[in-house]
């Protein structure tokens, strides 16, 4: 059977560099790999063509040789019954291909990493959502929140052995906190590193675990902890509270605890962005005469002038009256909008009014040529 050109079986061109062709031939080795394919024939095949591919092209003087004179410039290499896993020179490699998947593969020159036990794990992240006002998202507030969370047993001060015992080196992993798991793959022989069931990774066992919590080092109880929310923070935001989350178990570092924000709608403003909007009732002669008004705002009442002929949907815009950015690049605006208040159930009186005005506004625009929507859209601009 002729052979397949060895770019071809790796999908590349014939400039494709270094990381290209160990790419290639890492995907096709995962998937004809013998230990995921086993009784397979034909992945076996495409596996060992994909390997003697890889074994030419990624080797710089074979790679020449190859790309001169086709197969029969390296078929010396392979001997006469071609290409064989002897023949393979690139073991040390494997752990960077198969690493993630096959776990550490030993033999043919490959290489062994050790390590020492993991130690006592992290504890838990804890989530907590703290509801703030408007006014405390504008001005930054400190706020005490409980959490019941699991702390460090007071008994064994987080040993999880009993006060009159200790620790003793684990008998499973002679204190590696690591075992190996040997097996025989289609390179040979392989082992595969795991943490250590008895210890759970520590290296050590409890001889006699205390009685407060059970071995663990930890127990669980309610405190209480301070929080400083900045201004202009927005629901979503979350403060980290470094070390403020769950112990780990005997004697296991602390994880953190995340403050998310949720911020309560206001009766007054809405939020749009670092601006707030007010809409501002106003009465039909206010806006025809015009008027001084008093307009709250989240740092206090303030004065504001309506100009005579203001229009229903006209925004003012009060500088400096919103919130804070929470990264300190300025602060927003208040947007008081106004909105004409029409009034209902009208006495005989105001009615009485209302008609003679209608009656003047009517004789006024005779007068001048113009219709109730021109004089709108005068006044509109």
């Amino acid at each position: 059977m002729e052979k397949r050109d060895y770019y071809e079986v790796l999908g590349l061109d014939k400039g494709a560099d270094d990381a290209a062709i160990k790419g290639a031939y890492r995907k096709l080795a995962l998937k004809y790999h013998p230990d995921r394919n086993p009784d397979d024939a034909e992945a076996e095949a495409n596996f060992k063509e994909a390997s003697e591919a890889y074994e030419v092209l990624s080797d710089e003087d074979k790679r020449a040789k190859y790309d001169r004179f086709g197969h029969a410039g390296v078929q010396g290499n392979f001997g006469q019954g071609g290409f064989q896993w002897s023949d393979f020179s690139h073991a040390t490699d494997f752990e960077d291909i198969f690493g993630d998947v096959f776990g550490s593969i030993f033999g043919g020159g490959g290489r062994r990493r050790s390590h020492g036990p993991s130690g006592p794990p992290k504890g838990r992240d804890l989530r907590i959502s703290l509801e703030l006002t408007l006014e405390e998202v504008a001005q930054g507030v400190e706020k005490k929140i409980n959490l019941t969370r699991q702390q460090r047993c007071k008994i064994c001060d987080g040993s999880g052995a009993a006060p009159d015992s200790g620790t003793e080196t684990c008998s499973t992993c002679n204190g590696m906190g690591q075992v190996q798991q040997v097996s025989r793959s289609f390179f040979g022989q392989s082992v595969t590193v795991t943490a250590c069931p008895t210890c759970s990774g520590e290296g050590k066992t409890i001889s006699k675990p205390c009685r407060e919590c059970a071995g663990e080092g930890r127990v669980r109880e309610t405190a209480s902890i301070t929080v400083r929310i900045p201004a202009g923070v927005s629901t979503g935001n979350y403060i980290p509270m470094r070390g403020q989350g769950d112990v780990g178990p005997r004697g296991g570092p602390a994880g953190d605890c995340l403050v998310f924000i949720e911020e309560l709608e206001h009766d007054q403003f809405t939020r749009q962005g670092n601006d707030i909007l007010l809409r501002l009732p106003v009465t039909i002669s206010q806006a025809a005469l015009g008027d001084e008004v008093k307009i709250d705002t989240l740092h206090g009442a303030v004065k504001m002038k309506i100009p005579e002929g203001t229009q229903a949907g006209r925004i003012f815009r009060l500088r400096g009256k919103g919130v804070p950015d929470v990264d300190g690049r300025g602060q927003g605006d208040e947007l008081v909008e106004v909105i004409v208040w029409t009034p209902t159930n009208l006495s005989s009186e105001e009615r009485e009014l209302f008609e003679r005005l209608d009656e003047i506004q009517q004789n006024r625009a005779k007068q001048e040529g113009k219709g109730f929507l021109d004089r709108m859209l005068e006044a509109l601009g």
